[in-house]
């Protein structure tokens, strides 16, 4: 069973965006190379947890391992 994806409100997104992104345990090449491109970019941490939000809704059916860590790290 899918986990749901926390609102765009949960400050794990924040984190994620600052950082936490490169701690994510991951296989799926996408979401390494969102973590790397995340952490290359100048954007403010709003649009970058925006991003990160918008990527996790998009695929989280294949993401579980995922989601079931990003309010941890």
């Amino acid at each position: 069973m899918a986990l749901p994806v926390p609102p765009p409100s949960n400050p794990c997104w924040q984190r994620l965006a600052t950082g936490g992104l490169q701690r994510l345990k991951t296989n799926h090449l996408g979401t390494q190379l969102l973590a790397k491109r995340i952490e290359r970019s100048p954007d403010s941490v709003a649009v970058k947890a925006a991003e990160i939000h918008a990527f996790f809704a998009k695929w989280e059916r294949i993401l579980t391992a995922e989601l079931s860590q990003i309010t941890t790290v």
